[in-house]
């Protein structure tokens, strides 16, 4: 058994536990594992390596991926399909595990599909915004990560009596500036699913500051929609998958506040601070139950299938179900936090 492992998209911590689960897995089982170079950038022009279990069984702690990543989308160009499916043939692999989100999935899905290539994913985004599964890894560390960088911001805001606006991940889902401002007791928090209502948050950091809180904190997702300017773009470039790169509107609100409140306010955009570093004991956990399964599915001769969380057991979905569209944010969450900044004023 020749399995080959790719990891494609956003880098994200713990993919490298993922890694060593189903090389220890498959290994164990009396065969080899194959790493593709950089997502299916490898797969078209098979840049390889040889994974043995001696060189990943340390690798868990770190970040990032050991076989690296590329947003590239084999279905751009046709002959890069094709390529795919020869060179799969040519390496001789008997399956290969596919480690992503979305993008890299859906293309998992299609080959699969459309050439019957024996697949399985494993479901990988700090957005944690896949379908089929409950969380993914990656999720829990870049939500500590906020925390961790709010808690600081706290105290220099308290010092200068400033509002601080702090922008996270999430393009089309607000699970990371939903929890992590549940977690740092954001005063306001700014998701996509929801229209940002500004005459409402400014009438609540303005309450604050009259109940006697001397500063201020929003968190708001990369993917926000403000009524004055809708989706704010750093530029009109887009990648493979046809995603127009985000970031900027943490700068945009903090000025909004600061205009309509009279308060100082700056911004603070964490980006790529959020997929940075080792995972949290949870992710290494969780990433390593996902590739135990991926690696079962594999030896059992289960493809087109993915490793899924579903309340505390991981189960297997089929990939096209993974994919079939994204997982917005669960508005439960939502609407515990909107207990700290609720639409009508307090009772007195």
């Amino acid at each position: 058994m020749h399995v080959g492992l790719l990891t494609g998209g956003g880098d994200c911590p713990g993919l490298n536990a993922v890694i060593r689960a189903v090389v220890r897995k498959i290994t164990n089982a009396g065969g080899d594992c194959l790493g593709l170079l950089e997502g299916w950038r490898g797969l078209i022009e098979m840049n390889t390596r040889p994974l043995p279990a001696l060189e990943t069984d340390g690798i868990i702690a770190r970040g990032g991926t050991i076989l690296g990543s590329s947003r590239t989308n084999p279905y751009k160009q046709p002959a890069d399909v094709q390529r795919c499916v020869d060179n799969f043939r040519d390496l001789g692999l008997t399956a290969l595990v596919a480690i992503g989100g979305d993008d890299t999935l859906g293309v998992a899905s299609k080959l699969y599909a459309e050439f019957g290539l024996p697949l399985v994913g494993v479901p990988k985004t700090i957005d944690n915004d896949l379908m089929a599964t409950d969380f993914t890894f990656g999720f829990d560390t870049a939500i500590n990560i906020v925390m961790e960088a709010v808690d600081r911001l706290r105290t220099t805001a308290e010092s200068h009596r400033r509002i601080m606006v702090v922008e996270t991940m999430g393009r089309h889902a607000g699970w990371i500036a939903c929890l992590s401002g549940i977690a740092v007791a954001a005063d306001y928090i700014l998701v996509p699913e929801v229209p940002v209502n500004l005459d409402h948050m400014c009438s609540v950091l303005q309450r604050r500051r009259a109940e006697g809180k001397m500063y201020g904190l929003v968190v708001v997702s990369e993917g926000a929609k403000l009524p004055e300017s809708g989706l704010i773009t750093s530029d009109v470039h887009t990648d493979e998958f046809g995603h127009v790169q985000l970031g900027g509107i943490g700068e945009v609100v903090a000025d909004l506040i600061q205009n309509r409140v009279k308060i100082e306010t700056r911004s603070v955009t964490l980006g790529h601070l959020q997929r940075g570093g080792p995972p949290s004991a949870y992710d290494r956990v969780l990433a390593t139950r996902f590739g135990i399964k991926a690696a079962e599915l594999v030896l059992e001769g289960k493809f087109g299938m993915m490793s899924a969380l579903k309340g505390n057991d991981i189960q297997a979905v089929p990939l096209k179900d993974a994919v079939a569209k994204q997982k917005i944010l669960d508005m439960r969450y939502y609407e515990e936090a909107k207990a700290f900044f609720p639409e009508e004023e307090p009772k007195k």
